[in-house]
């Protein structure tokens, strides 16, 4: 087998005096993390802190944009008109642009956090409205969307390089989209289930859903969230059970070359 995949985590969660995940023994794991830039999760010592981390790994890192939503932790619906998240997005990537200057690293890639996230996979005007602001950050920074959404197309079209993702202790409706967080089913705890759900997905390139609909996706990149219970522990059995597979694990910046 010569695969290729990337595989990143949602980290810079911590806030103030709370904390979030082990995001020091993720960032030994996983390739590439998607830091929170305060309006979910995170503070400005938080994203230094995690951002130098990374760096010392050689991992790379991208802005993980989120709804005004510290207590609900950016996993709130909101509306909010397509201008006004336009300004919100940009305000959190150049936030963490700057941080990351300042420790010596760049940010290369987007990826939104949570309600936001699962509402533009399904809203192209919403998706437009991230990916139209992402790109006027910056046009080379690479769009990280749910595989087959919204967001892939809405990044392609603002010009953006884009990496499709799924996500390992996720589950998938008949759509092609996340299972609600409130069912029963939503999550997928067993380390080794969701890494056989993971090899399923990078040799067939497709989605398998719980009823076992097979829908055809490009996959750049695997998720594991930071913040559930056992995310370090599933995130090595991930990556020893992909490299024991013979699939190549690599930073976003460097699958998005190759594509």
């Amino acid at each position: 087998m010569n695969l290729a995949v990337n595989l990143n985590s949602d980290l810079g969660e911590s806030y103030g005096a709370w904390n979030m995940g082990d995001d020091a023994a993720m960032l030994s794991i996983v390739g590439s993390a998607n830091v929170a830039c305060g309006f979910h999760g995170g503070d400005w010592s938080v994203m230094e802190r995690t951002v130098r981390e990374a760096k010392r790994n050689k991992v790379s890192i991208g802005a993980h944009p989120s709804y005004p939503d510290l207590q609900g932790f950016g996993r709130r619906p909101m509306t909010m008109a397509n201008d006004e998240v336009k300004s919100l997005m940009a305000y959190q990537i150049g936030a963490l642009a700057g941080v990351a200057a300042l420790a010596g690293h760049r940010v290369s890639h987007v990826k939104p956090h949570g309600a936001i996230n699962n509402k533009a996979a399904v809203d192209r005007a919403l998706a437009d409205a991230i990916a139209v602001a992402s790109a006027g950050v910056d046009a080379s920074l690479i769009f990280l969307a749910p595989a087959g959404s919204a967001l892939v197309a809405a990044g392609r079209a603002a010009g953006l390089k884009v990496a499709e993702e799924v996500f390992a202790d996720r589950n998938y409706d008949d759509d092609g989209n996340l299972v609600p967080r409130g069912r029963p089913d939503a999550m997928v705890h067993d380390p080794e289930q969701a890494l056989q759900n993971v090899l399923r997905m990078v040799r067939e390139s497709a989605i398998v859903s719980v009823s076992g609909k097979r829908i055809p996706t490009r996959v750049d990149s695997i998720c594991v969230h930071g913040d559930s219970a056992g995310a370090v522990a599933m995130a090595r059995h991930l990556r020893a059970g992909l490299e024991a597979a013979g699939v190549r694990l690599a930073p976003l910046p460097e699958i998005v070359a190759a594509i």
